[in-house]
């Protein structure tokens, strides 16, 4: 497992890496425009404004891409049986509420965007996955050939001519970035995705069943009252595999649900010590789910510090407005620590983010974590 760790850090870091190398690329070449129009009879203003617009440009390029890329995983999911669930750019995200489309706020570490669709039926055990997860790359590779053939037809002394390479630039490496596989972070890529199930059926019935549970969790159904087959935990070894492992993180879930609190916290200690493939996002969120159950339970301190490593503060700190993690934290300081300022503070952050979160059934759930907490801390 610590070779996996090591690996998936080694992505991550290239993956930064190379988008470094992107900002340095699109510099010079905004550097070069500058330096041709500066030879040309232009005021200082004016060069001013040129070079404030190509910076608002590489922006633009970013975000034009990050959001086509999540459309092409909606378009071609479209094309081959897939039905709408959600779409998110950044921190906005919209689904569907009772037949009508509404925005929420939700963020997720380490994804600029993310599009979520309920999968077709299955058949002989399999269904279209290929296209569904390659169609932000391939949305990415077309955008990019089209400014490459305008930009062949704009002259090089023009604003726009930077702007179509900038553009042809971010996409083709944002294909490669997500399409060639690698686990960045607490996330895998679509390229990891698509051989990952490719690769083991397992993998793609474990997939097709993330999928529906999270076509139900946006209708507003809790897992507690989802079909109970879906929550079969695998063995070990199948588990190995990233998207099959999934479902034991699921099953977990589900006792949390449940208020099977031992089951669920039985079930954790053995996901996160047995070498399973859980990304790290996942991983991290069953560790909060445990710092709970422990203060709610036994409440010592040398385990909850054990738990509190800076890899998790780490998480919860970029994760900070997750509700799992303002519960978590909030039932630290009023179990653990006993700070009431402390625990009023995460209390009244709880609050605001029930009031945008898209998910209601998840967040049911949280608020009866937070009044279990609050009885125990009354009874103390």
């Amino acid at each position: 497992m610590k070779n996996e760790k090591k690996k998936g850090q080694w992505q991550q870091w290239l993956v930064m890496g190379i988008f470094v190398l992107i900002g340095a690329v699109c510099g010079i070449l905004m550097i070069e425009f500058t330096e041709q129009t500066a030879a040309e009879e232009t005021s200082s203003l004016e060069r001013m404004v040129t070079s404030l617009t190509l910076l608002l440009g590489l922006y633009v390029s970013f975000f034009l891409h990050t959001c086509l890329h999540e459309a092409g995983h909606l378009v071609f999911g479209l094309r081959t049986g897939y039905r709408f669930s959600s779409f998110r750019i950044g921190s906005m995200m919209w689904l569907k509420e009772n037949g009508k489309l509404v925005c929420r706020r939700f963020h997720l570490a380490g994804t600029g965007g993310q599009c979520l669709m309920a999968p077709p039926d299955m058949q002989d055990g399999k269904f279209p996955v290929v296209l569904y997860n390659l169609g932000g790359c391939i949305m990415n590779l077309l955008v990019s050939a089209v400014f490459f053939a305008i930009y062949l037809f704009v002259p090089n002394t023009t604003v726009l001519s930077v702007f179509c390479l900038m553009m042809v630039l971010i996409g083709v490496v944002s294909a490669l970035i997500n399409g060639i596989p690698l686990r960045m972070g607490p996330i895998d890529n679509d390229g990891y995705n698509a051989f990952a199930l490719q690769k083991d059926p397992d993998a793609m019935a474990a997939f097709w069943v993330q999928l529906k549970v999270n076509e139900q969790i946006t209708n507003g159904i809790r897992t507690k009252d989802m079909p109970e087959a879906w929550f079969t935990v695998p063995s070990d070894e199948k588990m190995k595999n990233s998207m099959v492992a999934t479902q034991g993180v699921f099953a977990a879930n589900r006792f949390m649900d449940q208020h099977k609190f031992e089951e669920a916290d039985r079930l954790m200690a053995h996901l996160l010590t047995h070498g399973s493939g859980i990304v790290g996002v996942h991983r991290s969120l069953m560790i909060c789910d445990r710092m709970y159950l422990e203060l709610i339970g036994d409440n010592r301190r040398e385990v909850l510090d054990e738990m509190r490593t800076k890899e998790q503060l780490d998480f919860m700190k970029a994760m900070k407005h997750f509700p799992t993690v303002v519960r978590t934290e909030y039932v630290y300081a009023l179990l653990g620590l006993k700070d009431a300022a402390k625990a009023h503070a995460y209390r009244a952050l709880f609050e605001r983010i029930r009031k945008t979160y898209p998910y209601a059934g998840d967040m049911a759930l949280e608020q009866e974590l937070v009044e279990i907490a609050e009885k125990v801390a009354d009874a103390v």
